[in-house]
């Protein structure tokens, strides 16, 4: 089983939807993936994160926000990815057979609804081309820009 850790600063909102956008696309791919998310510090699941993954037919509900040293077994990951800069900034080291990957999206807290939408569907389309890149033997995406499934503009 392929082991995913997705990391950024609080565990509030990028990496928690990224989390469920992870597992969902490799559920639909029908991938067997193990797929955790947390942060640097702990602080709280956002509410606008919720709503916008709600939307999506996606539950955050149970979630909690967690450090690393929450997840279970945390060095032992095959992909570690970052998704805010101060995250990949304070990433740990890993060991030679982990991947680390960063894949920036701006942090849609404090703004509207819209904001949170658009970096989900960033993400949505991020995290699927990740996921089918595993399921096909393909190189996964080395960055957010390298990933023809996902717009930047």
């Amino acid at each position: 089983m392929v082991r995913v850790l997705i990391l950024c600063t609080h565990n509030s909102a990028r990496s928690q939807m990224a989390e469920a956008l992870t597992r969902a696309a490799a559920r639909r791919a029908g991938l067997d993936l193990d797929v955790h998310s947390a942060g640097t510090e702990a602080t709280r699941v956002k509410d606008d994160a919720k709503t916008v993954m709600a939307e999506m037919g996606l539950s955050l509900d149970g979630h909690t926000s967690k450090t690393l040293y929450d997840v279970p077994d945390p060095q032992n990951f095959d992909y570690v990815i970052t998704v805010c800069d101060s995250a990949a900034e304070a990433c740990p080291v890993y060991p030679g057979r982990t991947t680390r990957l960063h894949y920036p999206f701006t942090d849609p807290s404090g703004g509207s609804l819209n904001r949170w939408r658009m970096v989900r569907d960033q993400q949505a389309g991020q995290f699927d081309a990740f996921v089918q890149a595993l399921r096909e033997g393909r190189p996964v995406p080395a960055s957010y820009e390298d990933s023809p499934a996902v717009s930047v503009a």
